[in-house]
């Protein structure tokens, strides 16, 4: 194993430099836990490390643009799948898919668009009734035909 010296400070004697003795990652992959000594008074401790993640950028309709929010996401989600077949779990991980995406894209600022268009699309995998909601207010059918044109759409891609 490699142990490399590091400058975090010893919480016991505050001493800047330590080593790492263990290295793990949680189950979930966001961070890393490493067991570290101090070089100076030998105690150890436990940190946690993780990425600093870059913040992405929604530009509205209107052009404002609004710091990403993955629970305004998931609450846009879970209206569209109300009283649904539709467990929490399913559409916190199509979040979690969507936000990948996000971040795999070589920008930061993102058109709402985009992203409405990311959640149409997983939504019409996982319950069309769901999709049919979302698209209502995403799309903003103002009559009923709006309704049935989209409804026929996904009746002839069956």
């Amino acid at each position: 194993m490699l142990c490399q010296v590091v400058f975090v400070k010893c919480p016991y004697c505050s001493h800047a430099e330590t080593k790492v003795v263990d290295s793990r990652e949680p189950d979930d992959f966001a961070s890393v836990r490493r067991r570290r000594e101090c070089l100076e008074c030998g105690k150890r401790f436990t940190t946690y490390e993780r990425a600093e993640l870059v913040k992405l950028l929604v530009i509205k309709k209107d052009g404002r643009r609004e710091q990403f929010d993955k629970n305004k996401l998931i609450t846009g989600m879970l209206k569209a799948c109300e009283k649904r077949p539709v467990s929490a779990e399913a559409v916190s991980h199509a979040a979690d898919e969507i936000e990948r995406e996000l971040r795999r894209m070589d920008t930061t600022e993102i058109p709402s668009w985009k992203i409405g268009e990311m959640v149409i699309e997983r939504l019409k995998k996982t319950d069309k009734v769901a999709y049919i909601r979302f698209a209502s207010v995403y799309r903003s059918f103002e009559d009923v035909e709006s309704f049935e044109k989209e409804v026929s759409k996904l009746l002839r891609n069956k």
